[in-house]
């Protein structure tokens, strides 16, 4: 009886609103009954300059998978658009615009910036140096990676490793290659340190952009270019300007890919999307090294079967003389400051430790395979 009291003296209100005591809230559609609302925010929008032609496949769609990477990991909260060399800026501008601010993100390789920093150089590839996974060990647990924001911080940069081509090959000649008089006089695409080392064998060392190669070595501007291997050789069709195409890539063996970030852009970002923008990289600088271990063996085996590419191994005189020739360089740039000797003692302490492991590991297995 006291229970239909009450009701009755509730009345109507409790239908006019939906109300039911049973369930409590049902049929009531301006009753906020704990749903959530989807959040609304202003994107970040951030510009990426590169070193490398639009699309260009496994280094242009490097780019582009680390800007989508940062896109959608963050939600769509940091909205990046990437631009190829000469798009916004010219490909040996890019560090200058990321450190000014006219682009939030670069994407290309360290030893381009020699002249900003010599030691920049060892953060993509040292002649006779680590390979892929030797330089990722090196620069996420073997003190890398702090020698490098140190080395970018003057510019207002944060380096991040953002993929690697793993070894390289020597490059597309149009002369043989049978001695080491055969480098003295040739004029040759070859960026960073190994460039130093063939200028020191006598040849002489050429910076170009990737867009200039074919036009370069077709027309006689340079003898001879490396680029990067099979996958991005092919791409270029440099196969239709130069008749031999050496290897191994002892300038080149594994050369890091970077994404710089302006300092600035980068600590005005609140936490979980500074670690959104570094755990991209790290994704992004496996998956692309990934890609060219697969794709560099399919386009190999087209140049060789199809295009009938005569590839060649560099003898051993010549790669034992420019091993001499690297020590040297390698030495001599070490000694030209003191942030650069301090790259060098650790770069050269990790990579006498790891050789005594990778001897016994993966080379003795790719020995023991090959047998």
């Amino acid at each position: 009886m006291k229970r239909r009291h009450f009701l009755r003296r509730l009345g109507g209100g409790a239908a006019i609103a939906g109300v039911s005591l049973a369930t409590g809230c049902k049929e009531a559609p301006k009753v906020d009954c704990g749903a959530a609302e989807t959040p609304s925010f202003t994107p970040v929008k951030w510009k990426m300059v590169t070193t490398w032609p639009k699309n260009f496949p496994g280094l242009g769609t490097g780019a582009n998978t680390l800007a989508r990477l940062i896109t959608e990991m963050s939600g769509g909260r940091i909205d990046v658009k990437v631009y190829g060399a000469k798009e916004l800026v010219p490909a040996f501008e890019v560090f200058d615009a990321v450190s000014q601010g006219t682009a939030e993100l670069g994407h290309g390789s360290a030893y381009y910036w020699k002249g900003k920093s010599e030691g920049a150089q060892f953060f993509s590839t040292v002649p006779f140096g680590l390979t892929a996974d030797e330089m990722n060990a090196w620069l996420y647990f073997g003190g890398g990676m702090e020698l490098w924001r140190e080395t970018y911080r003057p510019f207002g940069l944060v380096p991040l490793a953002a993929g690697n081509t793993g070894v390289q090959m020597a490059g597309w000649f149009n002369r043989e290659i049978n001695s080491l008089d055969d480098l003295k006089g040739l004029k040759m695409r070859i960026p960073g340190l190994g460039g130093e080392v063939l200028a020191r064998a006598g040849g002489t060392p050429v910076s170009l952009p990737g867009g200039e190669l074919f036009t370069s070595l077709q027309s006689g501007a340079i003898d001879a270019t490396e680029w990067v291997g099979p996958y991005n050789d092919l791409a270029f069709g440099l196969y239709k300007a130069a008749k031999y195409y050496y290897y191994p890539g002892w300038h080149e063996p594994g050369t890091t890919l970077e994404c710089i970030v302006n300092q600035k852009a980068f600590e005005a970002l609140p936490d979980d999307l500074k670690e959104i923008v570094n755990s991209a990289a790290r994704v992004a600088n496996q998956e692309i090294l990934t890609e060219y271990v697969a794709r560099n063996n399919q386009a190999l085996q087209t140049l060789v079967n199809e295009h009938h590419v005569d590839v060649r191994k560099l003898p051993d005189e010549v790669l034992l003389r420019l091993r001499d020739l690297s020590d040297e360089v390698v030495a001599e740039i070490a000694g030209k400051d003191e942030l650069s000797q301090r790259i060098y003692t650790s770069f050269q302490a990790f990579r006498k430790q790891v050789m005594s492991w990778s001897a016994i590991s993966e080379q003795a297995y790719l020995n023991a395979r090959a047998m």
